[in-house]
């Protein structure tokens, strides 16, 4: 699998340098060039991207500040001119520093380290694993999911749910107790879920169908504190089904 690539530096000659050195790699792709951190951070929010190399001191933006605003949505690479020993001070999720001028072997170690941390990932079950019960054929078939959370997987049961949010690469599952927090998208979670139990409401939002209280213009109410927006595309589906559960439908 090839690891798609960010270059964001406001220098050319950094550029060119970490371009053909993409170039020479046959396990990664380049997916653009960026002067422009906030022109790179669009297309961060826009596609897929694995790596991001990143100048640490650019004029608009510095590079501490536009991690930041990555939220986790790519594994960061910083290409700097301060030494290691100066940057240690900063809480940095990165993987690597590559001081500037970045010798090719220095590189090609850092990129392998950010494979390696890929590959594990795709080695483990999927974030979001079925659990099947001996139940009759009345009942849905599963009761409860494996979310993979950092280091465990924890069990989570279709009851104890109320929404979903999407974010990314990632989705929040908030149920009764908390938050859990695990790699996947919204599409896979769809996947796993059944109809009679959940239901997408929002792109970026699916909701326990049970636990819906009331609804009140666009949104939806989970209890007291907790509504969630019904967005125009999956209102019809939405109310279909609301209305095969209504006792005065007229």
């Amino acid at each position: 699998m090839n690891l798609r690539c960010l270059i964001v530096d406001d220098e050319q000659a950094a550029l060119n340098v970490l371009t053909n050195y993409i170039s020479k790699t046959p396990f990664l792709e380049l997916a653009g060039a960026y002067t422009d951190p906030i022109a790179a951070l669009d297309v961060i929010n826009r596609e897929h991207i694995d790596i991001v190399f990143l100048d640490i001191h650019m004029p608009e933006i510095s590079g501490l500040d536009w991690i930041k605003l990555l939220r986790g949505k790519a594994k960061v690479i910083l290409t700097t001119a301060y030494s290691q020993y100066a940057l240690d001070g900063y809480n940095l999720d990165v993987v690597d520093y590559l001081l500037k001028p970045v010798p090719f072997d220095r590189f090609l170690h850092a990129v392998r380290k950010v494979q390696d941390l890929v590959e594990q990932k795709t080695a483990h079950v999927s974030s979001l694993e079925p659990a099947p019960v001996a139940v009759n054929s009345s009942q849905p078939v599963f009761d409860h999911v494996f979310v993979k959370v950092d280091s465990k997987i924890v069990k989570v049961r279709f009851q104890d749910i109320l929404y979903i949010e999407g974010l990314g690469n990632y989705v929040s599952i908030f149920t009764d107790t908390g938050r859990l927090v695990t790699l996947s998208t919204m599409k896979e979670v769809e996947e796993y879920l059944s109809d009679l139990y959940f239901m997408r409401v929002h792109r970026s939002y699916i909701v326990a169908f049970n636990k819906v209280e009331y609804i009140e213009g666009n949104q939806i109410f989970l209890g007291k504190n907790t509504n969630i927006p019904l967005g125009e595309t999956y209102r019809e589906k939405f109310f279909k089904m609301l209305e095969e559960n209504m006792m005065n439908r007229k």
